[in-house]
């Protein structure tokens, strides 16, 4: 394990809150939450239909790279037991004042998903939306959570497609892509993608996040970008372009002989 490496990605994620520019509120208070959760489901409005969060009732649930907890936040409202792992402090913190702000209970702690403090066959879902390409060794996480999933069990995560068009787009029109200088960034394909899961069965990869308009862009960029590029995009059939959602989202179970 790259220790020196995961200290630099600790120490970077301490100091950085996802999306921070979208709120006003201070951080930590319920207008925040609220903000930030709002936005998340405007930027990410597929996400709610790919998983249905409400579904894991009384199941085990394991988030590694929970940030601020909203998407585990939607997993204790369906009545899941949950579990937040961060390699932040700053995030983990902030977890915890969400649950405790929305009266539901998690387990949440600091820690290293490469290298995670569970049995194996603990959690009825893994869950990684978003974290995968912000790690020192993907191969050491995706192990580390087919380890903790029970026989049967779901795993669900998400990367970036390097041959997604807002990978085009920052190469072609030099637009930064969200932390980007992050110490450990990198993209994948579906293929190579499919290949790190290939312990899991039944695996299925669905690209997603086409162009919205974003609230990020200010002035000329918003223009273009909001009413030209988006519109063009949303004239040319889906099928066509499928292959270039920025998100490679993932799913697959850990088989019953495991």
């Amino acid at each position: 394990m790259n220790d020196a490496l995961i200290n630099e990605i600790r120490g970077y994620w301490n100091t950085r809150i996802h999306d921070m520019e979208m709120t006003d509120h201070q951080a930590g208070s319920r207008g925040f939450f609220n903000d930030l959760e709002a936005y998340r489901y405007e930027k990410l409005h597929y996400l709610p239909g790919l998983v249905d969060f409400g579904s894991f009732g009384g199941k085990d649930v394991l988030e590694v790279g929970c940030g601020i907890g909203t998407d585990l936040v939607c997993f204790a409202r369906g009545g899941a037991r949950v579990t937040g792992v961060d390699l932040s402090g700053t995030a983990i913190g902030l977890a915890a004042k969400n649950f405790e702000l929305n009266g539901l209970k998690g387990d949440l702690r600091t820690g290293n998903g490469e290298a995670l403090d569970f049995a194996d066959n603990t959690f009825d879902v893994v869950y990684a939306h978003g974290v995968l390409q912000y790690t020192a060794d993907i191969q050491a996480m995706l192990d580390e959570l087919y380890r903790v999933l029970k026989p049967g069990g779901l795993f669900i995560g998400m990367l970036y497609n390097r041959k997604g068009w807002l990978y085009a787009m920052s190469r072609w029109f030099h637009v930064d892509l969200e932390h980007d200088d992050a110490p450990a960034f990198n993209l994948y394909t579906a293929r190579e993608f499919r290949k790190m899961l290939s312990r899991f069965s039944d695996v299925r990869i669905v690209p997603e996040r086409f162009p919205v308009k974003s609230r990020l862009q200010k002035g000329i960029k918003a223009v273009l970008f909001n009413t030209m590029f988006v519109g063009f995009f949303r004239l040319i059939p889906r099928p066509l372009v499928r292959h270039l959602g920025w998100h490679l989202m993932a799913f697959g179970v850990k088989g019953a002989e495991a």
